[in-house]
């Protein structure tokens, strides 16, 4: 059992290292790790250098003083966020830091309302709901922190979402959306270069062309993109796909370690090189910086293709990807476990091949994608 040493204790052995004793012989002579010691003393010095003569005792005090007081901080937190009291009957109490699993840790959430850990757990586990609700909050933040990482011109790190969403009534902490900026691939992005100067000035020229208009009457006429992220692991990959926007169809699939223009190009160029498609071709994504770079511009320019993007912090606004991206964790990757990064890579592949050609659409009529190409390229060209 670990023995809590106290503050008289702590002093004491600072003062044992300012009277000259080596931290290595304090130590050994109290099997006390070295780290500790040397964080005491840092402790003790910080406050000299401060407050010039401040006793080693108030230094040590300070230090739990505000230890506690962050704690009692997010004890305040939980217990404004609930809408019961530690007096309430254990269920209601279940149900309302259920609401609160992710933000806060378990130890706070229950101390707030004074319940075990244990029923805590036990309440989570047993709660078939547990899922949805957490999947559903989940992607109801990713929505709100994309919305402010746009308006802010891809520059807020998780520290400024963060202060954003508390300052909307939202409550979350920097680690979970940090968690949840790095699953959608959003990075804070440095303006100080000139190359990045160069895109910056081609970002100011970004506009919507599509407008929500997503009936298309041909193939190759508009094309949209977008990624996504898994953790598979302890792993996060970076899933980008192109669809023809008549079809409905996944033209495209590529998958790495990294939210990059190299995975957006190498989707590209694998859908171009498929469809070659013709002349006057629209591209439509969203304002992520893999597909404003100045790199991705000028390769589209190349053949020329026209660029078309979602208004900032509007995902409906590319909202097909959005419904596949839907459709690809309920269907296939929530429903997996895989065994390799191999059998994932094989496995999502093989399941773009049957959304393609085995999964009828509503919108096409209850055909596949691949079924509608091949009736619209029976028609004659004269009545097309």
């Amino acid at each position: 059992m670990k023995t809590k040493i106290s503050n008289k204790s702590k002093i004491e052995l600072v003062k044992r290292h300012i009277n000259g004793e080596s931290v290595g012989s304090i130590s050994k002579d109290t099997n006390l790790p070295k780290s500790t010691i040397y964080y005491w003393i840092n402790q003790y010095s910080k406050n000299i250098e401060a407050k010039k003569e401040v006793p080693a005792s108030t230094v040590l005090e300070l230090d739990h003083a505000r230890k506690r007081i962050k704690k009692l901080e997010g004890l305040i937190e939980v217990m404004r966020a609930v809408d019961c009291t530690a007096s309430a009957p254990l269920r209601q109490k279940l149900e309302a830091l259920e609401s609160l699993y992710g933000q806060y840790s378990v130890h706070t959430l229950c101390e707030a309302l004074d319940v075990s850990r244990g029923a805590f757990y036990n309440h989570i586990l047993r709660n078939k709901r547990n899922e949805a609700w957490f999947v559903k909050r989940r992607e109801n933040l990713k929505e709100l922190i994309r919305s402010i990482y746009d308006e802010s011109n891809q520059i807020f790190g998780a520290g400024k979402v963060k202060a954003v969403l508390n300052s909307k009534g939202y409550i979350a902490s920097k680690k979970f959306v940090s968690e949840l900026m790095r699953e959608m691939g959003l990075y804070s992005i440095s303006i100080s270069s000139k190359k990045d100067n160069v895109t910056l000035g081609w970002n100011e020229r970004k506009s919507n062309i599509l407008k929500r208009n997503f009936d298309v009457d041909q193939p190759n006429k508009v094309w949209v993109s977008d990624v996504t992220c898994y953790k598979f692991k302890e792993n996060y990959y970076y899933i980008c796909v192109f669809i023809d926007l008549f079809s409905r169809k996944i033209i495209s699939i590529s998958i790495g370690r990294n939210n990059s223009t190299q995975l957006v190009k190498t989707a590209f160029n694998s859908a171009y090189l498929s469809r070659k498609p013709p002349k006057g071709l629209i591209i439509h994504t969203d304002r992520g910086t893999p597909y404003t770079s100045f790199s991705m511009h000028s390769l589209v320019q190349k053949y020329g293709i026209t660029q078309s993007f979602s208004n900032a912090g509007k995902p409906h606004d590319n909202a097909v990807v959005e419904s596949f991206f839907s459709y690809l964790k309920k269907e296939e990757l929530y429903r997996r476990k895989y065994n390799s990064e191999s059998e994932f890579k094989k496995l999502l592949n093989e399941y773009v091949k049957r959304y393609n050609s085995a999964r009828p659409h509503k919108y096409l009529k209850y055909k596949t994608p691949e079924q509608f190409e091949v009736a619209f390229w029976k028609i004659p060209n004269s009545i097309r």
